[in-house]
């Protein structure tokens, strides 16, 4: 009987402690309730939505997008594209900017807080989804040579 009633204890205190942590993390909720402040946070935010299309389907390229935001946070006129990977396919461009409007979709209405509503209404921001690995740029004053 006693054996019981300490496994009774030791569960009521396992319950206890689970819904006091369930509880904590209820209280402190997700980072991105507290709202976008700076540059900075903006473009994290965005870069945090991204999602890649999957390596298999498509080659890995960069793509970078101008959006404008209102003060409430939505999207203002149409974004534009206006950089993408020299050597990708058709096929690659299509994949990419249906990942970057996705990435857009998530976002919006961007929270932001009310200073930062009224320094980035209006203004264009590019926002670059890099998704390949760079190699160290080569020049031919860098590379050694023989003459």
């Amino acid at each position: 009987m006693r054996r019981c009633k300490g496994t009774i204890r030791l569960a009521a205190t396992l319950l206890t402690v689970a819904a006091a942590s369930a509880g904590q993390a209820q209280t402190l909720g997700p980072a991105d309730t507290t709202g976008v402040n700076t540059i900075k946070e903006l473009f994290e935010k965005l870069h945090s939505c991204w999602r890649p299309p999957p390596a298999a389907s498509v080659n890995p390229m960069d793509i970078t997008v101008i959006v404008s935001f209102n003060r409430t946070g939505e999207i203002l006129g149409r974004p534009r594209i206006t950089y993408e990977s020299a050597q990708a396919s058709d096929v690659d461009r299509l994949a990419y900017r249906v990942a970057v409007m996705e990435a857009l979709q998530r976002c919006t209405p961007m929270p932001f807080t009310e200073t930062m509503a009224g320094a980035a209404a209006g203004r264009p921001f590019a926002v670059q989804f890099r998704n390949t690995k760079h190699q160290p740029e080569r020049r031919a004053w860098l590379s050694p040579k023989t003459l």
